[in-house]
């Protein structure tokens, strides 16, 4: 996929590490220069110092996504630093907490979920608008299976992925006739998260492995990341308004 992207400038919230660290490594090995958008400096710096270190480029700025005047002075941060912006990949997201019932979701979940994951959608959306129309550029969103099926353990966190999807189908339509794309993920794959749950519980994993048409659990960077670049070039330009599921099977409902 080398050369796909190459003149192009990418934004990626929540790059400091797992999916979103996967996607904006695979961004760049297409050729496009990633801005790393992260609430840690300890995790966003060294995310874009490998990709320099692979001679490809990106930098780092730090913007927790809730914040109306981080996500501007994010999205500015690109656009004076490298001239332009052509995409832009939501992946920052809240702790879920533990599975419980809705009656036990602690409020201050619910709030934070909603802020990072919709709020947030809102904010991007509203601040790269005039920048990705200027490119005929692409919105992409991380969202879940559980956005589309519903979740008996998360019903906060697959209320909110599913708001996103409601949210890209609207920009789908109103960004349409300005030649921007929107579009979604939704990915099963490594993440810090995982890793610990896993450790946690050796059992766990075999019931994810046995669940997944594949067989395996996905990489961020060589089994994502593709898909978000294809979504993000011209091989995408008659694609909008889609949600993709890049989970190895395990969900089959699309």
């Amino acid at each position: 996929m080398t050369g796909l992207l190459d003149g192009k400038v990418a934004i990626v919230t929540g790059a400091g590490q797992g999916v979103g660290e996967g996607i904006a490594r695979a961004l760049a090995q297409a050729g496009a220069t990633v801005v790393i958008a992260a609430r840690r400096a300890e995790n966003g710096e060294p995310a874009a110092e490998a990709i320099r270190a692979r001679s490809q480029k990106a930098s780092f700025v730090c913007c927790d996504v809730t914040s109306e005047s981080d996500v501007a002075a994010a999205i500015d941060h690109a656009v004076s630093q490298h001239g332009r912006l052509d995409i832009v990949v939501h992946n920052a997201v809240s702790p879920p907490g533990p599975p419980a019932p809705i009656q036990d979701v602690d409020p201050a979940i619910i709030e934070a979920q909603i802020a990072t994951s919709t709020g947030a959608a809102f904010l991007l959306a509203r601040e790269a608008y005039p920048y990705l129309a200027a490119n005929h550029g692409s919105f992409l969103l991380l969202t879940s299976p559980a956005g589309i099926e519903g979740s008996g353990n998360l019903p906060v966190y697959a209320t909110v992925k599913a708001a996103q999807r409601g949210l890209l189908k609207s920009l789908a339509r109103e960004w349409g006739p300005d030649g921007i794309r929107v579009n979604a993920l939704a990915p099963v794959a490594w993440t810090p998260a995982l890793l610990t749950a896993t450790e946690a519980n050796p059992t766990l994993l075999t019931r994810l492995e046995a669940r997944t048409s594949l067989g395996h659990i996905g990489d961020p960077e060589t089994d994502i990341g593709p898909v978000a670049v294809f979504l993000a070039s011209d091989m995408a330009r008659h694609m909008t308004g889609q949600t993709l599921a890049v989970d190895g099977g395990r969900y089959l409902g699309l």
